[in-house]
């Protein structure tokens, strides 16, 4: 391919393509606050989450150490856009006021969602979604620190996924501990615009033929026990059961 083929450009924002986040908080009072996220990424069991570092979920998980990731499917987009342009911090900054936003303090009557209690942490799971992980924070880490005039402005949050609560129909057939991909449809944020899987697979993969379980150590420590840590033993036991 020649290279006139590309050219530069400089996005505001970069957002290719991430799953669309729920994440429950609980607020001093111990309401809940939800908020809707697309910066999120995983790696074994550990979730790095990006936030406005004056946003009221980072402030209530740095404060109690917890909180939920529910990942709505793609056909939860009018629930999750009842929320886009709310938040739970009273008063409004000046930089969400700016874009319209609103404080909204019941978020589950907004977007027509309903509670469950979780098993590990006290922010409560969406019942409407799909995939829930209990999570506690591991470290925070600030963004663009190296620019003076941005410092603090943007946080990336490490937290670590306790618990992981997934619709039966999403279980893959004679595996206890594995997702079917073909039956999961999340909700994809690209540029600002929702977006779905195709149906089926884009092409095969090479990568899965190898065994997710060959990544089962990056999900834990040998040294150090954490609550949901035999989780992969007790699916077991259920699929046998």
């Amino acid at each position: 391919m020649s290279s006139t083929e590309h050219t530069i450009i400089s996005p505001a924002i970069l957002y290719w393509g991430t799953p669309v986040v729920l994440v429950t908080s609980e607020n001093e009072d111990g309401t809940s606050n939800i908020s809707p996220i697309s910066s999120a990424w995983w790696l074994g069991h550990s979730c790095m989450l990006g936030f406005g570092a004056e946003s009221k979920t980072p402030q209530n998980i740095l404060r109690t150490k917890q909180c939920v990731l529910n990942l709505p499917s793609d056909a939860m987009g009018d629930r999750v856009n009842r929320l886009a342009d709310t938040t739970g911090s009273d008063p409004v900054s000046a930089d969400k006021a700016s874009r319209n936003y609103r404080f909204v303090k019941d978020k589950w009557a907004r977007a027509g969602l309903h509670p469950q209690p979780s098993d590990f942490v006290a922010p409560r799971r969406i019942a409407e979604c799909p995939v829930q992980m209990e999570c506690q924070l591991v470290e925070v880490r600030g963004l663009m620190d190296d620019l003076p005039d941005r410092r603090g402005l943007l946080i990336a949050v490490e937290v670590r996924v306790l618990r992981t609560h997934i619709l039966r129909s999403l279980r893959m057939e004679g595996y206890p501990n594995r997702v079917d991909p073909d039956k999961w449809r999340p909700l994809i944020m690209s540029f600002q615009e929702f977006y779905g899987l195709k149906d089926g697979k884009a092409a095969p993969s090479v990568l899965g033929r190898i065994s997710e379980e060959k990544y089962r150590a990056l999900t834990k420590s040998d040294v150090k026990k954490l609550p949901g840590d035999d989780d992969d033993q007790v699916a077991v036991v259920e699929g046998d059961a």
